[in-house]
This record gives C-alpha cells, sequence and structure tokens, in this order.
C-alpha cells in the first residue's frame, strides 16, 4: 500500500478497512513525532524493536521490544525514539476515520 515518509521516519499501511487502519512505523534515532490527539480513532502501538519514551496524557514512559500501549480517542500522545536502532512500532487504529487530518498537533518539532 505504500510508503510514506515523515520528517521523524517513515510509515508503512498493512491493512485499510472503514473499521480498521494497521500500520508499522519506523523512527529514526533522536527523532519524534508530535505530541497530537486524534478525534476519531483510537490506536493500540505494539513495539517490535528499540527504545523509545512514550507521552500519553502528560506520563512519560520507557517502553522496548514487546510492550504495548493504548491510546483513547482524544487522549494526548507522542512517541520519541531515545536510542541508538530505529524504533519500529505496528499501530492499530480503530474508530470512524483514519485519515491524516485527524491529527491535532499539540507540539511539533517540524513547525506542521
Amino acid at each position: 500500500m505504500g510508503e510514506d515518509v515523515r520528517p521523524w521516519g517513515h510509515y508503512e499501511i498493512l491493512a485499510e478497512s472503514s473499521t480498521h487502519k494497521v500500520k508499522t512505523i519506523y523512527v529514526n534515532p533522536g527523532a519524534r513525532f508530535s505530541y497530537q490527539r486524534h478525534q476519531h480513532r483510537a490506536e493500540h502501538w505494539f513495539i517490535v524493536s528499540g527504545q523509545a519514551k512514550v507521552t500519553h496524557n502528560g506520563v512519560e514512559l520507557n517502553v522496548g521490544a514487546g510492550d504495548s500501549i493504548d491510546i483513547a480517542i482524544g487522549d494526548l500522545h507522542r512517541l520519541e525514539n531515545i536510542g541508538n536502532e530505529t524504533v519500529v512500532f505496528v499501530e492499530v487504529q480503530t474508530g470512524s476515520y483514519f485519515g491524516e487530518d485527524d491529527i491535532e498537533r499539540i507540539e511539533d518539532d517540524y513547525s506542521r
């Protein structure tokens, strides 16, 4: 389904339907994506490899391979790669809409 390059890394869409979307997300060492929330989708992240810091509703936690986190609709969230290798995680989105325009950025290193 293609790869989408972002300033922090890239992602691949593995599956997409009217009820869910599944991505593999790759975050470069030292990079992080925006502190954000969504109005139409929840997310489940499963960390495949690498070391990351996740900020979830203001609480920071370190995660690595085998860890997972659930993000409800409206929750503030961010992942930052704190290691020396690419962080790889699988994201399963559920909800009513999965467009990239359902991202409300609260803070963004890349001025988007």
